[in-house]
């Protein structure tokens, strides 16, 4: 729906009706995704071990500082917070998909990672394709379409 809402040009109008001016919900949901995402890379490498690849840091490189600005976006209400927070989840996104291509054809890594953790490495394949990339360019693609859900609701505003 929200994919439809951002797509279709009559759903435009309807989509800042459907939020009423709880233009903080989007922020608010992509702050929380940023927030579990990144604590859930912290508990993969702290607490169970995993020791991230160089493709795994350039994605909390991206990820880590959405909390913070997705987090003072939803606590001072301004909805301007897509314009700083957009970039981090569009570069994570094409990192993630880079790093899934990797993990599925190893001879295509255009830099083979330094000293650690092979890039092609799967420490968790949950239903046998879930690995942690796919993971994270799932919230990094969320966030993304929360994010330009408000951009779509602010100038549906200026255009009114």
């Amino acid at each position: 729906m929200l994919a439809v809402g951002l797509l279709l040009p009559k759903t435009r109008e309807g989509l800042q009706g459907t939020l009423g001016g709880r233009e903080r919900h989007p922020i608010a949901w992509a702050w929380f995704l940023a927030l579990v995402a990144s604590s859930g890379s912290l508990y993969f490498s702290e607490g169970v071990g995993f020791v991230p690849c160089s493709l795994c840091w350039y994605q909390r490189i991206a990820m880590y500082p959405l909390v913070l600005v997705l987090g003072a976006g939803m606590l001072s209400g301004d909805g301007g917070v897509w314009r700083f927070a957009l970039p981090l989840p569009v570069v994570g996104l094409v990192i993630s998909v880079y790093h899934i291509v990797v993990q599925h054809q190893p001879t295509l890594d255009l830099v083979p990672c330094g000293s650690g953790p092979p890039c092609s490495g799967r420490y968790v394949a949950v239903f046998g394709f879930v690995t942690i990339p796919v993971m994270a360019g799932a919230a990094f693609l969320l966030i993304m379409m929360l994010l330009l859900t408000l951009r779509t609701v602010q100038r549906s505003e200026r255009a009114t």
